[in-house]
């Protein structure tokens, strides 16, 4: 595969409501399978938002619920699908990233590593304890949640390991819209590697908390593909894979690397 077609569904999450997210989940992927979509791409817990205290009831196991439901719509749709959802597995509630294939159902998952002590997700959810990277049709592919992305260690594991392409499922708020488009950018520099970043919008009910949305693609070099506003829908781009060949053998700053 030459040219990889994403789509970014940047929804507004509607908090502890999973049946009106999912609803609203099912559309954008067909619109995105309209798209001739390779993948979509949700926001972070888009089943649920921060409805945390919720979480334990919402969540289901990786190979039943609602990821059951996703790896059927990814069959029906002939698309790859990433977001990340509640996860039950053991005692714990994870925040989860299921690796859904239209073709081998859930080949893998990415549970979030850096836990956001600010909002309290650390006192609901248990962290993951490994990143994720898989060879899927378009090349090797690693996994990130929202803010992990202020950890780069993650991310240079993904270049070690030959990562072409960087997934993040995000739901980042204001005022930090600077912060989040500095750290794709500087992510996607550093690894010469693509970014495909989608975030929700919206208000948060509770609290009045304001998400910005600004999904966006950064390529090997740092510049933005596409970036989007604030409103909901399915946005879609072609990405030339042979990008990511192309920079790091004419600029080859990964070969220097000393520490």
């Amino acid at each position: 595969m030459s040219t990889l077609t994403v789509s970014l569904a940047q929804m507004n999450v509607r908090k502890g409501l999973p049946r009106t997210n999912w609803a609203r989940m099912q559309e954008f992927t067909a619109h995105a399978a309209q798209n001739g979509a390779h993948m979509v791409v949700f926001p972070e817990l888009w089943d649920a938002g921060s409805a945390f205290e919720k979480g334990r009831e919402i969540a289901s196991n990786l190979s039943g619920g609602l990821f059951a439901q996703v790896a059927a719509l990814a069959r029906q749709h002939n698309v790859h699908i990433f977001g990340s959802l509640y996860e039950k597995r053991g005692m714990g509630i994870y925040n989860t990233v299921a690796v859904v294939s239209p073709v081998n159902g859930i080949m893998g998952a990415y549970r979030k590593i850096h836990l956001f002590r600010h909002a309290g997700e650390d006192k609901w959810l248990v962290p993951g304890e490994a990143p994720l990277a898989l060879d899927l049709p378009w090349g090797r592919t690693g996994f990130a949640i929202c803010y992990d992305l202020r950890f780069p260690e993650l991310f240079r594991r993904y270049a070690d390991d030959g990562a072409d392409v960087v997934i993040i499922p995000s739901a980042w708020p204001n005022p930090r819209l600077d912060h989040y488009r500095t750290l794709l950018r500087a992510r996607a520099i550093e690894n010469q590697c693509y970014m495909i970043a989608v975030n929700r919008t919206g208000e948060d009910e509770d609290d009045g908390t304001h998400y910005f949305g600004h999904s966006m693609v950064v390529d090997p070099w740092g510049e933005i593909v596409l970036e989007v506003g604030e409103p909901e829908g399915v946005y879609t781009v072609a990405l030339e894979l042979e990008r990511v060949k192309e920079v790091r053998r004419v600029f080859p700053v990964l070969g220097d690397r000393k520490l």
